[in-house]
């Protein structure tokens, strides 16, 4: 089976020989009343890459994003979320709302959008914006400096989850580097820094570490680890998951930019291939690769034919407008040729897939005319193609 379902985009794995040794997997004390050493350091070098004063750990996104609510409750602040933010940010946003927090949706980067919604609120509340800071499913990096703008202008702060471009995206992109260098994500990606921006971000895609870091200012830092529950009522980070963020953070010093241009070499050459067959995708370069609709095709039906032919892709749903989609992540550890064999699959399962004419189709629609050379055709001919149908 060929697999594009992996979103270890730079192809790191940490077996337990590569990393240090540990002595526990865990020391049974909350995270609220000691840090190892180990995961502060860690923390640290982290927020140096992403261009921020101070970062703290937790098990997942998902713990960060539960608290976070709880840390703005007490400043009388509204949320506003972009309408294609990841799933696990918005549940940490219905908790907000449960416990009285208002909140808001406003069109996927649509920095207008947000703009109106603010000013109809006269800044009555803090607005805290919440967006991913590149979406996958379109390609595009979210107006982060619009919205840090907009809502810095109201006394807010902007909250990106950066899950997706850590380890992928950095700063000075171009030329043969066209994810930018270190890897540091959409921070450095848009030259941001700013104390009303907070960052969330798992470690368990790009960097394969299955921990996760919320990164800000001190001042921010230390208010949320104060006022956090899961770090008082669930276990902290193992200290394998912080093993693996050191390797990774070292990788990513020594070989990262040539991981990255390895990646991209490995997406162009996806791309070109569609290209041959006639097939397309959205995602530009970025290694989430999503393919492009085509009319009369039935995603779910063409996702069974890859399968049986042996591929694994992801079938996922759209965050605007109906309808499924058929997705491919390439990573740092397929070959081109298994590259060359998906594609090859893929243009003959969609071969198959093409919807062809049929009997009760109209003449123009049989070759494919528009409908303005339809007029070209006497109402006496279309009446008498309907009746014979």
């Amino acid at each position: 089976m060929l697999r594009f379902t992996s979103a270890l985009y730079l192809g790191l794995q940490h077996s337990s020989a590569s990393l240090r040794p540990w002595m526990q997997l865990t020391t049974g004390t909350p995270a609220a009343l000691t840090v190892p050493q180990a995961a502060r350091a860690a923390a640290q070098t982290l927020a140096a890459l992403q261009g921020t004063e101070c970062a703290t750990l937790g098990p997942s996104t998902f713990h960060l994003f539960w608290d976070l609510g709880e840390t703005f409750m007490k400043t009388g602040s509204a949320i506003y979320v972009d309408a294609g933010a990841y799933p696990i940010a918005t549940w940490g946003i219905e908790r907000a709302a449960a416990r009285g927090t208002l909140v808001r949706r406003f069109a996927h980067h649509d920095a207008n959008a947000l703009w109106d919604q603010l000013r109809a609120e006269h800044g009555k509340l803090r607005p805290i914006v919440v967006c991913d800071g590149f979406c996958p499913g379109c390609g595009r990096p979210a107006p982060l400096s619009a919205y840090l703008e907009m809502a810095a202008r109201f006394g807010g702060w902007l909250v990106v989850d950066d899950t997706q471009a850590l380890g992928i995206l950095g700063h000075s992109a171009g030329g043969l580097r066209p994810y930018g260098e270190g890897g540091g994500g959409m921070l450095r990606w848009s030259s941001l820094s700013d104390p009303r921006l907070v960052v969330v971000a798992s470690l368990a895609k790009a960097f394969g570490a299955p921990l996760a870091a919320l990164s800000g200012s001190e001042e921010f830092v230390k208010r949320f680890e104060e006022r956090s529950a899961t770090r008082v009522h669930c276990s902290p980070p193992s200290l394998a998951a912080i093993r693996a963020m050191e390797r990774a953070l070292a990788v990513n010093r020594a070989w990262g930019d040539v991981l990255r241009s390895n990646l991209a070499k490995r997406v162009r050459h996806f791309r070109a291939r569609l290209r041959e067959t006639g097939l397309a995708a959205t995602g530009g370069l970025f290694p989430v690769q999503t393919l492009a609709p085509v009319r009369g095709w039935d995603a779910p039906a063409l996702y069974d034919r890859l399968i049986r032919a042996g591929v694994s892709a992801l079938l996922h749903q759209r965050h605007q407008g109906p309808g499924a989609r058929i997705g491919f992540l390439i990573n740092g550890h397929h070959s081109f040729k298994e590259i060359d064999q998906a594609v090859d699959v893929l243009a003959e399962a969609a071969e198959d897939a093409r919807p062809t004419a049929t009997p009760k189709q109209l003449p123009y629609e049989q070759y494919g005319y528009g409908p303005n050379l339809c007029r070209a055709f006497s109402a006496d001919l279309i009446q008498k193609q309907r009746r014979t149908t």
